[in-house]
């Protein structure tokens, strides 16, 4: 095969140990961070040679970063930025120094995800990621004490609220003015560094309590592409971020990015979407979701997708306990149904 099978580690003190993930039939790479320095810090090579150490000892490669976080500085384009930057691209060349090819951050106001809730329970018992917009309406985070899943617990409420207020005031076109000024910036030490910059889309991809959000659509998409046309700026293609707006063509998009060698990384897990736009977190085959798992699978491979692989999110499921989405069981399911729908893909192909 040639796209990349990896899988979310979240180092060492991550239940889901290194032996188990070698298990996994067709497990190529490890997909990690230093989480122990906050954004705007520089990564210790330590950490990195550390991580890359133990990975080839479990017969693994660590050579995608998830992620270099992008500091809310940089995104509002004030005080330090232009320091934040430079920290930012000194973080890609230790990356690359180690080994990483492909690098994944985003660019979403203040919270990286939104959900309502982590666990909430299937009629078979096992738990997953939802978001109910019910659970949402009346909420104004800029009066009330608000604690949703997702959000970064290491800020205030009057922090958050200070946050919101900047972020609307700046502005979807603001924010794509600081992000070109970001990536006119990163691009370049990417591509000297060899490394592919993969920007994950919004989760989800529309307006939350009226923060600006701009990697969301089609269009969108193809406007980031376009402001710096380099394969180092890439897209991290995340079905179920995208799913999760029924505007959204997935495998429309798939097919289009991959055509032009513009996805560096694929996030495959599955949505089921509701009447009112509200979202939960399913197994990854196709008929549990909205998503067609087998058509995006197919749209790659028919484009020759070489990058890497990872399946999403899992439901919590045989008992297992653990980080919400990240336990082993339920993602190593979804990997070995990436692998065979990949199997047969390449096959269909050849024939």
């Amino acid at each position: 095969m040639n796209m990349k099978l990896s899988f979310r580690w979240y180092g060492e003190s991550d239940p889901v140990t290194l032996t188990n993930i070698s298990q996994i039939p067709g497990m190529r790479s490890i997909v990690s961070a230093v989480y122990d320095v906050k954004p705007g810090g520089v990564w210790g090579e330590d950490t990195l040679l550390r991580m890359k150490t133990l990975c080839e000892d479990h017969g693994l490669v660590f050579d995608v970063v998830e992620s270099i976080p992008v500091h809310e500085d940089i995104k509002l384009g004030r005080n330090n930025v232009d320091e934040l930057l430079e920290v930012y691209c000194e973080n890609i060349r230790r990356c690359a120094k180690y080994g990483v090819k492909c690098v994944t951050y985003n660019f979403m106001p203040v919270f990286d995800w939104t959900r309502t809730q982590l666990d909430k329970k299937a009629p078979d018992g096992s738990t997953s990621l939802v978001m109910y917009w019910d659970q949402m309406r009346g909420l104004d985070p800029l009066k009330d004490d608000i604690h949703l899943p997702g959000w970064d617990a290491s800020y205030t409420q009057s922090e958050v609220r200070e946050l919101i207020t900047a972020y609307g005031e700046l502005g979807e076109e603001g924010l794509w003015k600081n992000l070109e000024k970001f990536l006119k910036k990163v691009i370049p030490v990417a591509e000297e560094c060899g490394v592919r910059m993969a920007i994950h889309p919004d989760d989800p991809p529309y307006p939350i309590f009226g923060l600006p959000r701009i990697i969301t659509n089609e269009e969108n998409l193809d406007r980031f592409l376009k402001i710096v046309d380099s394969k180092a700026n890439s897209l991290c293609l995340c079905t179920g971020s995208l799913g999760c707006a029924k505007t959204n063509d997935v495998v429309k998009m798939v097919r289009k990015y991959a055509e032009m060698d513009r996805i560096a990384f694929m996030h495959i897990r599955n949505v089921k979407i509701m009447e009112d736009g509200s979202f939960e977190e399913t197994a990854h085959l196709s008929s549990c979701g909205s998503m067609d798992i087998y058509e995006i699978v197919k749209a790659l491979v028919e484009n020759g997708f070489d990058g890497y692989v990872r399946p999403d999110h899992g439901r919590m499921i045989w008992g297992e306990t653990g980080k919400p989405g990240y336990g082993l069981y339920d993602r190593a399911l979804g990997a070995a149904y990436i692998n065979g729908l990949f199997e047969a893909a390449e096959k269909e192909l050849k024939k």
